[in-house]
């Protein structure tokens, strides 16, 4: 799903700085933008604001989406595609012996590593780096090599900041040193107050810094498309009937990865199911008021390295 969400944002940025390109046919052709509009990264960067109207009970964990499936990528190690213009990297990064090269890996947990994002509403904010395929194909999908040589690829990873009830399981998961929880609780539409699910790509480093682009659907709106769901659910299930609709239409095409698909006839059977979706230009960078109260080692010279990124 997000990886439409990035070829769209790639050609809205293209625009907006003046490049007139048509629209990319190839992986090839895709990977040449993006190096041309000058993407260094992606941030997968969503909010999910969406609050219970009950107070989350003790050892119980509360989510807006499956709890296993968010604990299994969570506990897992953090994952990331890895980009070519990335001077640093943490001392217990490691990297695959096979595959395509683009990801490399954090000797920690996911969900206990932090990262500085950005989104439309919630603005600045400390997002947790889960594993997702998407960090990894889109790396790859947008890499530009030269026979073995890496020429051209983008950081690519997500900066999930989940619903406070969820943050607050993770800190209880984490305080019995990762041991599952007694009993878990996924909110449904009756039990939820209010929120978004605020899901976008934030592509930077090009001329005009940072530029978001998603979905920022809300639990009413989510109640008048598709009752009993909640806005992290349907955006999840919209991308599903996307992809059904366009097996359907395709049925001769084979297996196909998300970042082959049509990702305008993709995003046009998810538009309704969506709520807003907008595109928005930045000037933050994980460099913005730092360093602050204490000394940081950081990178001045390039805001985007993942130095930076990286609440270490």
């Amino acid at each position: 799903m997000v990886s439409w969400f990035v070829k769209q944002a790639l050609l809205n940025i293209a625009g907006d700085v003046g490049l007139k390109s048509k629209v990319p046919k190839t992986r090839e052709e895709w990977a040449r933008l993006a190096k041309k509009v000058g993407i260094k990264g992606i941030h997968i960067a969503e909010r999910d604001t969406q609050r219970a109207k009950q107070p989350k009970p003790m050892n119980v964990f509360v989510n807006t989406w499956s709890v296993e499936g968010f604990i299994s990528e969570g506990l897992q190690p953090a994952e990331l595609g890895w980009g070519t213009h990335e001077k640093w990297a943490p001392p217990n990064t490691g990297r695959h012996k096979g595959g395509c090269g683009a990801a490399v890996y954090l000797l920690q947990p996911g969900a206990n590593t932090r990262v500085r994002s950005w989104t439309p509403t919630a603005q600045a904010q400390l997002g947790f780096l889960v594993t997702h395929n998407e960090s990894i194909s889109i790396a790859d999908y947008f890499t530009i090599k030269r026979g073995r040589k890496t020429i051209y690829r983008p950081t690519c990873h997500y900066a999930y900041h989940p619903c406070n009830d969820a943050v607050l399981s993770l800190h209880e998961v984490f305080g019995r040193a990762g041991a599952p929880p007694e009993d878990v609780h996924i909110l449904d539409e009756h039990e939820i107050a209010d929120g978004i699910d605020e899901l976008g790509v934030l592509l930077y480093g090009h001329k005009k810094n940072a530029y978001w682009y998603g979905s920022q659907l809300s639990i009413d709106e989510t109640r008048e498309v598709a009752p009993y769901q909640n806005a992290t659910g349907l955006q999840v299930t919209s991308a599903v009937l996307a992809g059904m609709v366009w097996a359907l239409e395709n049925p001769k095409a084979g297996i196909v990865e998300t970042d082959e698909m049509d990702f305008r006839r993709c995003l046009e059977v998810q538009l309704p199911y969506l709520g807003p979706v907008i595109g928005t230009y930045t000037d933050w960078t994980p460099l913005t008021g730092r360093p602050g109260l204490f000394p940081e080692d950081i990178d001045k010279r390039d805001a985007w390295q993942f130095r930076n990124v990286l609440l270490h």
